[in-house]
């Protein structure tokens, strides 16, 4: 049986999607063919951690492993499946050989310093019935965006950045190490190109300032806690023109006071008189949905399940419901609360039943007083 990709990847199931590459990355330098050639082990190790991070680093498939495990992503390791698209070779020779990126091969920084913003997390609480049917909620956000004053660049009114004069603009200076070519961020400005000799007073020389944005979300039915959506642009903005960084919106779904869930299918729990599991009785259960009647043969146990088909939360990416799901159980009242007339017939029936029972109090007192009368 395959492992959890969350047990793989050595991350719980909460990690960050930085986390999930981070220790990807360190497998993948670890066990990476090049590194280990003829070890059929390590290998296979690569491929399963590359499978894992096949999945867990998309968002709608992690969404899906998380509810159906590997049945939600049929085909992850199979027949096509190159784990070698996965594997970021700049970043695993970098790690490999300490001399980040090779060739002049910057990935995260364009030529004059542009860097896409981080990515930013939101914890969204819905209700059972919101996740359930989907809902709309609006998001105050707070990122950091461009600064109106400076326009991004990051320098005063009447003043502009100016070429880095170690670099040339590059944000790179490159170093020879034996016969390997190192390119490396420019010490004097830092990988950004370019150095700023008056920042700017609002967002002092950084050209962006934190503002709270209110977005609109729309939530699809079917949610449940852990489910992520990506809002692509809608994390913090980049500097120096650099693309804006994605938003992630998860999931976290309250209890029901009655009903509780089950993938797709909702639980909950009925309890009838004795007389109508022996019986038998139609009787409403209230569901998502509404009412719908449910018939009960005679002679029910307690414990018997009825499934109620489509009664349940509509199939995230898929068509149809889920049931909901009855788990029947037998009321027993207390003698207390039952009238007079019913302990009396509920003596006469284990009279007839040959079973004995305890005597009521009312029984106590009319066996002393016919004594007390009679001898």
């Amino acid at each position: 049986m395959k492992r959890d990709y969350y047990e793989v990847l050595a991350v719980s199931r909460e990690a960050s999607q930085q986390e999930i590459k981070s220790s990807y990355r360190k497998l993948a330098v670890r066990y990476h063919p090049d590194k280990n050639p003829g070890d059929q082990e390590a290998e296979a190790k690569f491929k399963e951690a590359a499978e894992a991070y096949a999945v867990l680093s998309d968002q709608e498939k992690r969404a899906r492993y998380d509810q159906f495990g590997h049945q939600g992503v049929p085909g992850a390791g199979g027949a096509g499946f190159d784990p070698s698209t996965f594997a970021d070779f700049s970043d695993i020779l970098g790690d490999m050989f300490g001399l980040g990126d090779l060739f002049g091969g910057g990935r995260r920084r364009s030529r004059g310093g542009g860097s896409r913003g981080a990515d930013l997390r939101y914890d969204l609480r819905l209700s059972f019935e919101e996740a359930a049917f989907g809902t709309e909620k609006q998001l105050r956000i707070p990122r950091l965006e461009n600064c109106e004053t400076c326009k991004g660049s990051g320098a005063a009114d009447g003043s502009k950045p100016v070429t880095c004069s170690a670099c040339a603009g590059h944000g790179q200076v490159r170093y020879t190490q034996g016969f390997f070519t190192v390119a490396r961020p420019c010490p004097q400005c830092k990988g950004e190109g370019r150095t700023i000799s008056s920042p700017c007073a609002k967002c002092g020389g950084d050209g962006r300032k934190e503002q709270q944005r209110k977005l609109d979300v729309k939530i699809p039915a079917g949610v449940d806690t852990g489910a992520r959506l990506r809002l692509t642009g809608e994390g913090e903005h980049g500097r120096r023109g650099g693309g804006a960084g994605d938003l992630y919106v998860v999931m976290v779904v309250e209890d029901h006071e009655t009903f509780q869930r089950d993938g797709f299918d909702v639980l909950s729990e009925l309890s009838v008189p004795y007389t109508q599991a022996v019986l038998g009785a139609s009787v409403e259960v209230e569901t998502l949905h509404g009412g719908v009647q449910l018939d009960i043969p005679s002679g029910t146990s307690p414990g018997k399940v009825f499934r109620l088909k489509n009664q349940g939360i509509d199939r995230l990416g898929r068509n149809g419901k889920g049931d909901h799901i009855v788990r029947l159980d037998i009321a027993v009242p207390q003698p207390s609360s039952l009238p007079q007339e019913e302990l009396d017939l509920l003596r006469q029936l284990a009279k007839l039943q040959g079973t004995s029972v305890k005597e009521g109090v009312f029984e106590k007192v009319k066996k002393k007083v016919k004594k007390e009368i009679f001898g």
